[in-house]
Formats: C-alpha cells, sequence, structure tokens
C-alpha cells in the first residue's frame, strides 16, 4: 500500500506538492542571519580561524559546535559553527582539495558558508546576509 493510499490527497496536491528541505533551510537562514553573523564575525576577530563554515542539519553531527538547536527554537534546522581546519582535519574537505575550497569561498562578512546535510548527501552553499 502507498502512503498516498493511506493519507490521501486532494487532487493537484500530489507529487507536484513536495516542497525541497532548501525551501525550509532558506526560512531558517533568513531567521537565523544575524545570529550566525555574529558568530562568523566572532570567529574571525578572536582568530579561532579566517574561514569559517556553517553546518545545517535535521540530525545529530559530530563536526562543530551547536549554535542554534531547532527544537529550542521551534523551527526546521539546526545550525553549528565549524572552521575550515576542522573540516580538513576530518578528511570533509580533502587536504590536497583545500586550496580549491579557498578559491571558491566567499568573503564571511557578507555570506555564510553553510555545509548543507540531507538525507541523499551533503554539500556548501553561500548564503547571503542581508543588507543594511
Amino acid at each position: 500500500m502507498d502512503i498516498e493510499e493511506l493519507m490521501p490527497q486532494p487532487e493537484g496536491k500530489k507529487d507536484d506538492q513536495k516542497k525541497s528541505p532548501l525551501v525550509s533551510l532558506e526560512k531558517d537562514l533568513t531567521l537565523y542571519a544575524d545570529s550566525i553573523k555574529e558568530v562568523a564575525l566572532e570567529i574571525l576577530l578572536e582568530g579561532v580561524s579566517t574561514h569559517p563554515i556553517f553546518i545545517a542539519h535535521q540530525h545529530t553531527v559530530s563536526i562543530g559546535e551547536m549554535i542554534l538547536d531547532r527544537e529550542e527554537l521551534h523551527t526546521d534546522w539546526t545550525i553549528q559553527a565549524s572552521t575550515i581546519e576542522e573540516f580538513v582535519q576530518k578528511g570533509i574537505i580533502n587536504p590536497d582539495k583545500k586550496a580549491m575550497f579557498l578559491k571558491a569561498y566567499k568573503k564571511p562578512e557578507d555570506y555564510m558558508c553553510v555545509f548543507v546535510i540531507v538525507p541523499e548527501g551533503a554539500n556548501f552553499i553561500y548564503y547571503p546576509y542581508r543588507k543594511r
């Protein structure tokens, strides 16, 4: 038995209406932007790293430090803060590919570098902070 048989949907609301998890991610990143930027600037100013990376996930991950918990905030995504150094150390970024990653890395004062983890895989995105 298919899920559609168990939970019938109104006409026109079948598979074409399934939303990508990235829709909710964009909503949460917009909501979190000021907090993420504050953490990024802190990482830069304290000399922890010149390349902060944020991890967006909906499960449990063992990299970075949690800064925004989806359960506490009643949102869809948890955000953890990390650095390029930790990504290289844990083997997520191959040391041989680090230079290529740095070449693509956008200015952390203007963009958050987000490593998005979904069941299908993971990838880096750059999301702009709001202009004031």
